[in-house]
C-alpha cells in the first residue's frame, strides 16, 4: 500500500505549480526573502519585483536575482508573505 500511496503523491506533485508575482499581485501579497547564510529577512513589495521581474516570474525562482543587504549572500529563499494570525501569547 505504501507504493501506491507515493505513486499518488508524486503525481499530485506534479501537477502543482509555483505562484507567481502575477498571482501574488492579484491577492494583495508582498513576497517574504530570507538569507540563509545571515538569516536576515525582508518583505519586498510586489509591484516592485513585478517591475524588475515581470509578472510571470515564479516566486521561488526570485531568490536567484536577489542579494543580501546584511551580508551580501546570494543565497536567498523566497515565499509569499502570508497574513499572519499574530502574536502567540500563550502556550499550553
Amino acid at each position: 500500500m505504501a507504493g501506491i500511496k507515493r505513486r499518488q503523491l508524486a503525481e499530485e506533485e506534479r501537477g502543482r505549480r509555483p505562484a507567481r508575482l502575477g498571482a501574488l499581485a492579484d491577492a494583495g501579497l508582498d513576497v517574504f526573502c530570507w538569507c540563509n547564510r545571515c538569516g536576515h529577512n525582508a518583505v519586498v513589495p510586489t509591484a516592485q519585483l513585478m517591475g524588475q521581474l515581470g509578472p510571470a516570474m515564479a516566486v521561488p525562482e526570485i531568490g536567484a536575482h536577489m542579494r543580501c543587504t546584511g551580508c551580501g549572500s546570494r543565497d536567498i529563499a523566497t515565499r509569499p508573505h502570508w497574513p499572519s494570525p499574530g502574536q502567540i501569547t500563550r502556550h499550553m
